[in-house]
């Protein structure tokens, strides 16, 4: 053919097999190996990712482990040290729970010293947080002398503690308590000192450091809490929050309270109560000021305080008591703290009774004199100075309690 040279004539001659219906063409070598590296790089990817997980989760328990131990040597330091009955380690892949069962504390730094016990607490640390300690206590928590039954045993639904920071330097603390009930001794004659709904504390560093004049914002909370058997005040539920500013402690290393307020009486410290609100289906008092510590170990200071109800305060106060102990005075009576007044009742039934009523009255028409008219939620009220001297505190002129030295 014109125009084909003998070379491509020769090529054309040849015959090629006939194609196998149905049959596949073949694959180049590097087709098959993407396609297989395509199965393998996920599995290579998820098993180093796995392997890393495992060695950042050992690692964050080792952190975590070394964190609670430090935490148990700094208590130990402060004369608490915790035991328990057995230890376990758990909570992979995501987690690090150290549980502990049969909970134990001896506490020395107390006069006289006191166990207590729980039924167990678990630990647990996030893998990317490790140095922030979350506890979980099961109660009941009994409190008792060495070697006595329980002086106090205390219930709860949930009780959580929280601890931030590299021991023995904390940043943070908080406890969290839902429906505590505090019992004075333990079965069927056990006395209510302390019952609520919910219970929060959380104290944090604002300024300085754990280990240089740090200055701490302690926030308090309460819900529907009383203490029937305290005082008569506390008797019927309130709702408390109070914010609390400490400044004057040298740094926060173990030591007993009593050497954390001689520091802040030595360096011109004060307790500074920023807000403080505490509300009665009756009443509601709120405040604020600034406290000090003398030489004496005594609270000194003055807090500006609102109060709304004062009628319904004032009789719960103990006037009647003051009124029995003047007459118990005049009469050379002896017997219980106010006495005196119940016996006016011999001379005519029902005396006691309307001396008490007009003193509460008295009291709480002097007291509105003394003070300046204002409202709190709307609603009138009463400011007054809350004055506390050498540990006496007064409302006004009128003395309703004393605080115990602090060391």
């Amino acid at each position: 053919m014109a125009g084909q040279s003998p070379l491509s004539i020769m090529e054309a001659g040849r015959q090629r097999p006939p194609k196998r219906p149905g049959s596949a063409a073949p694959v180049a070598p590097s087709r098959r190996r993407r396609g297989l590296w395509r199965i393998i790089a996920p599995i290579a990817v998820a098993v180093v990712l796995a392997a890393g997980w495992c060695g950042l989760w050992y690692y964050s328990a080792s952190v975590a482990g070394h964190t609670l131990s430090g935490w148990m040597a700094r208590e130990a330091a402060a004369g608490r040290d915790y035991t328990c009955g057995s230890e376990g380690i758990s909570g992979f892949p995501f987690r690090i729970q150290v549980h502990c069962t049969q909970a134990s504390a001896t506490v020395n730094s107390f006069q006289p010293p006191f166990a207590a016990a729980a039924q167990d607490i678990t630990f647990t640390a996030q893998v990317y947080q490790p140095t922030v300690l979350t506890g979980d206590i099961t109660g009941p928590l009994t409190v008792a002398a060495p070697g006595q039954p329980p002086s106090f045993v205390a219930t709860w639904s949930l009780a959580r503690i929280s601890v931030s920071g590299l021991p023995p330097d904390p940043d943070a603390v908080s406890f969290t308590i839902e429906q505590p009930h505090l019992d004075h001794g333990s079965g069927a004659g056990a006395a209510t000192l302390f019952a609520a709904d919910d219970a929060a504390f959380t104290a944090r560093i604002v300024a300085g450091s754990a280990a240089n004049q740090p200055v701490i914002d302690a926030v308090f909370h309460l819900a529907s809490a009383k203490a029937p058997t305290v005082q008569p005040l506390l008797a019927d539920p309130l709702q408390g929050d109070m914010e609390v500013v400490l400044r004057g402690f040298k740094d926060l290393s173990p030591k007993p309270l009593a050497a954390r307020f001689r520091e802040m009486q030595a360096s011109g410290g004060s307790i500074e109560i920023k807000s403080l609100r505490i509300e009665r289906a009756d009443a509601i008092v709120t405040g604020s000021g600034t406290l000090t510590v003398n030489a004496d170990g005594k609270l000194d200071g003055l807090v500006n305080v609102a109060v709304s109800g004062l009628e319904n305060i004032v009789p719960q106060l103990g006037i009647d008591q003051l009124i029995g102990q003047g007459i118990d005075k005049l009469t050379g009576t002896h017997g219980p703290p106010g006495q005196g007044l119940s016996t006016l009742d011999s001379f005519l039934p029902g005396l006691s009774g309307v001396v008490r009523d007009s003193a509460n009255a008295s009291v709480v028409d002097d007291l509105k004199k003394m003070g300046q008219p204002t409202q709190i939620d709307n609603k009138p009220a009463t400011a007054l100075p809350l004055r506390v001297s050498d540990g006496a505190v007064y409302l006004g002129m009128l003395r309703i309690g004393e605080i115990p030295p602090l060391f």
